[in-house]
């Protein structure tokens, strides 16, 4: 009864449902007719993680010795954690601090997406956030705690609407990163300067053990240097100060100063060594971030289909419409 009671509401009310679903196509038709249009760029990258730290854990334990911390670093950095890199805050707001020239205006990509997004107009209908601006030369610690919070929120904006890092095979160290926007030279330039800064980020972070090795072998390396020179050079001193010494006592203190050069020397080997392994590892664990596909024009221009919005929009207009009317229609029902 209650199926047959719909059917004929809908009967009676037919041409109003209609009128309603032109209207709501006309809306949507219009909608996607005056949207701009959006471009989407494609760079595909591949990844190599090096090699890990199997067979020279002698440097690592002479480094450790020497007061430095070795816990490797690059198992949380490695395969998909990339992607993560690509969509963190420190980087993407990295790069919206730069600048280029977009439209005839040399300013920051912050300045540029508040232009060509829409978004200023936003921030300008409120009094807290009237003329925020991100000037040329701004840094992340330049920034007062405004200019910080709208940053962020264009992070949030971008990082959920406009920015897709993505593996599109699992089975390969193949990936992906797509970025949207109104503007095909923004598109491209947000592009190529994310993935160098993620890939600079990525190599540091993954290299950072062995680097610190490599300069406290360094640093160990000189300081011997230095004690066995200062060795040398005292015995000299003590032999031109005690020639043809009468007693025998005169040649202990020469005596000591050789064995501490030996000493000295034979420590230098061991270091020098461990030196040139440490440096064999952070060579081979250095990640390869190689782009395969550049982001280049012509972007794939993606503009909103007239058809779909048209029937969308149609179809809500007439469910609105009638759940609206049949709601009223029962209320009117009950009270009489």
């Amino acid at each position: 009864m209650r199926n047959n009671s719909i059917i004929s509401f809908i009967l009676r009310r037919w041409l109003i449902f209609l009128i309603a679903g032109i209207f709501g196509g006309l809306s949507g038709f219009l909608f996607a007719y005056l949207s701009k249009p959006q471009f989407e760029s494609r760079l595909s990258f591949s990844l190599d993680a090096g090699t890990g730290s199997d067979g020279i854990s002698g440097a690592m334990n002479l480094a450790a010795q020497l007061g430095l911390g070795v816990g490797g670093t690059g198992a949380l950095f490695e395969g998909d954690n990339i992607i993560e890199i690509i969509k963190s805050r420190r980087m993407i707001e990295k790069v919206l601090l730069t600048s280029d020239n977009i439209n005839g205006k040399n300013q920051t990509l912050a300045e540029t997406y508040l232009d060509i997004s829409g978004y200023r107009e936003k921030l300008e209908k409120k009094p807290r956030t009237q003329g925020v601006h991100f000037p040329l030369g701004s840094t992340k610690e330049s920034l007062n705690y405004l200019q910080d919070s709208v940053l962020f929120e264009i992070y949030e904006r971008m990082v959920k609407k406009d920015i897709h890092p993505g593996r599109p095979d699992k089975k390969l160290s193949l990936y992906e990163l797509k970025v949207t926007s109104s503007n095909e030279k923004f598109t491209k330039v947000f592009t190529d300067r994310l993935i160098e800064v993620a890939g600079e980020y990525y190599i540091e972070i993954t290299t950072k053990k062995e680097k610190e090795t490599v300069e406290v072998l360094e640093q160990s390396i000189d300081s011997i240097t230095k004690k066995v020179s200062s060795g040398l050079s005292s015995r000299a001193v003590t032999k031109d100060a005690n020639f043809n010494p009468v007693y025998a006592q005169a040649q202990v203190v020469p005596q000591l100063q050789q064995y501490n050069i030996t000493s000295y020397s034979e420590a230098y080997k061991e270091i020098y060594k461990n030196l040139e392994l440490a440096r064999y590892q952070y060579i081979q664990k250095i990640p390869l971030v190689q782009v395969i596909d550049q982001a280049d024009f012509p972007m794939n221009r993606i503009k909103k289909s007239k058809l779909k919005y048209a029937l969308f929009f149609s179809i809500i207009s007439v469910l609105i419409l009638f759940i609206v009317t049949y709601k009223n229609n029962s209320v009117s029902k009950i009270e009489s």
